[in-house]
């Protein structure tokens, strides 16, 4: 088999700069959808982390569980409903969110991350009061409004070398559970840790021209656009409150949030590390 060492080699040099600037830096990616549920994509996704981690890249994984949810509220006879693209959650429902997210799916991804080699601890939004929450809509039921982000036991976690791994369950002020969206934990997460960039892993390649054409990818938008773009129709539905959650975070000081391609195998690296990137880049 022939091998071009040519072209490995600046492979590698291309991606020195980026590996320089991200050393010792926060890097949160938000993992859910497609990317989750298919199990190359999932190896693939965890073999990026442990590298990046390797590599002196703190990473922090807060991820979603809708599909996992949906499978458990099935078994349980309990229909899903909802509203305005968020799940409506009473308290029978949220009690399920917790145990799927913050047990199930929260500790199989440990345990993926330590079987290719890194040390990972699984955290929920409740361990170390790390997300506070308050009720978002009374229509949602327990569907949460994150109110404050103490990161003090993610910055435990990564300062003694563990990939934090975080399912985003909140918790009110009474004791009250939420559920939280993960996009929004993520970029409320990443802006409290000072993180130079945010990743939102999705199942499209990023924010298209036009949406029936993914050769239309827009491959960068600053936040000023955003307004005009939704007004143009370009941001539209379940890209909209992705594309907002963006905004947040490079508002409070996140230097790019970045919508990707988790359809791709190695999707994290090639955003990350390369100049061409893999989505859909955001920035003030």
């Amino acid at each position: 088999m022939f091998i071009d060492y040519d072209i490995r080699a600046n492979v590698m040099i291309e991606a020195l700069p980026y590996l320089q600037k991200y050393n010792n830096k926060v890097v949160v990616v938000k993992y859910g959808g497609n990317a989750m549920t298919n199990d190359t994509l999932k190896q693939a996704v965890m073999e990026d982390i442990v590298m990046l981690s390797t590599m002196g890249i703190k990473v922090v994984l807060v991820h979603g569980g809708g599909p996992e949810i949906n499978a458990m509220l099935d078994k349980t006879g309990k229909e899903s409903r909802f509203v305005n693209g968020l799940r409506y959650t009473d308290e029978e429902t949220v009690d399920i969110v917790q145990m799927v997210l913050a047990g199930k799916v929260n500790k199989d991804l440990v345990s993926m991350l330590e079987s290719h080699g890194g040390a990972a601890i699984g955290l929920c939004g409740i361990d170390g009061n790390m997300i506070e929450a308050e009720t978002l809509d009374p229509e949602l039921g327990y569907v949460g409004e994150i109110t404050k982000v103490n990161p003090l036991v993610i910055q435990n976690a990564l300062d003694n070398g563990y990939i934090p791994v975080i399912s985003t369950i909140g918790r009110g002020k009474d004791g009250t559970v939420y559920n939280i969206n993960a996009d929004t934990a993520a970029a409320r997460i990443a802006a409290e840790m000072n993180a130079p960039s945010l990743i939102l892993l999705t199942d499209i390649k990023g924010l298209l021209e036009d949406k029936d054409d993914e050769d239309t990818i827009i491959r960068s938008i600053g936040v000023s656009e955003v307004p005009f773009l939704k007004k143009q129709g370009i941001i539209t539905g379940g890209m909209i409150p992705k594309i907002d959650c963006c905004v947040e975070a490079v508002r409070r000081g996140v230097k790019q949030a970045n919508i990707i391609d988790g359809r791709i195998p190695h999707s994290i690296l090639i955003e990350l590390l390369t100049d061409i990137g893999a989505g859909t880049m955001i920035v003030a």
